[in-house]
């Protein structure tokens, strides 16, 4: 099975907007990975999270804001020989993107980055209260590095 780069920019953001969760990637406190899964928004090459106002992770982003945040669909196991082991593989297309967090304070960025996650997910209109607003942490991640993958094809099938 082979792995082709995507190099089409509008394929990966493609990736990006059928995905229902992104994989986050920080450093915690003693330099060691943490991954966790999140829902997002994406518009204009800047992906929006939001989480509560402290914790955890927002301690380890004010320590060291980098990020990559991986996203992934359409697994499907895949294999060239139904006995053979290694020929099995998982055909999916999967988007790596890598940038810094930067906290949004502003509480009408605040709630145009909160729509923008909203409308990822669903149609619907919505109202925030101030207080829902002030106790929110919005996360945005201006998209430094972008690339994408598609794994699992047969050397005579196209990415």
């Amino acid at each position: 099975m082979k792995t082709f780069i995507i190099e089409d920019k509008q394929r990966i953001e493609s990736i990006i907007l059928h995905c229902d969760v992104c994989f986050v990637g920080i450093v915690d406190m003693e330099g060691n990975p943490y991954v966790v899964p999140m829902n997002f928004g994406y518009e204009d090459g800047i992906i929006y999270l939001h989480s509560g106002p402290e914790g955890s992770k927002v301690e380890m982003l004010e320590h060291n804001n980098n990020v990559c945040i991986t996203f992934s669909l359409g697994h499907k196991l895949v294999y060239q020989h139904e006995k053979v082991a290694c020929s099995y593989s998982m055909r999916s297309e999967s988007a790596m993107c890598r940038g810094k967090v930067e906290f949004v304070e502003d509480m009408e960025e605040k709630r145009d980055a909160l729509d923008i996650i909203m409308c990822h997910y669903t149609n619907n209109e919505f109202n925030y209260s101030d207080p829902a607003v002030r106790n929110v942490k919005v996360w945005k991640v201006p998209v430094d590095r972008m690339t994408g993958k598609v794994f699992g094809l047969r050397a005579d099938e196209k990415p």
